[in-house]
């Protein structure tokens, strides 16, 4: 599943737990992020994430931020937002 925030932003975390064969737990105790804070990122509800918490990600999941984390069109209610 990819979880797509309200800004149009997509998260890739289940699929990258799936390919790494790690839970969610176990990517917590080793970020240092609580299994919340990790939960809310991977279902879409985050309004932002630090970069030391992006990196950390990335260096557990061996991987670079695009495959984390994703940007397409925003939903239709934040399309006429101003910049």
């Amino acid at each position: 599943m990819v979880a797509e925030s309200e800004y149009g932003v997509r998260v890739h975390l289940d699929e990258l737990l799936e390919r790494r064969g790690i839970t969610l737990a176990e990517l917590a105790a080793h970020v240092g992020v609580t299994v919340v804070n990790l939960s809310v990122l991977k279902n879409g509800r985050a309004r932002a994430i630090r970069f030391s918490t992006l990196a950390a990600l990335c260096e557990a999941l061996v991987c670079q931020p695009g495959e984390l984390i994703s940007w397409g069109t925003p939903t239709a209610s934040d399309a006429s937002a101003p910049l």
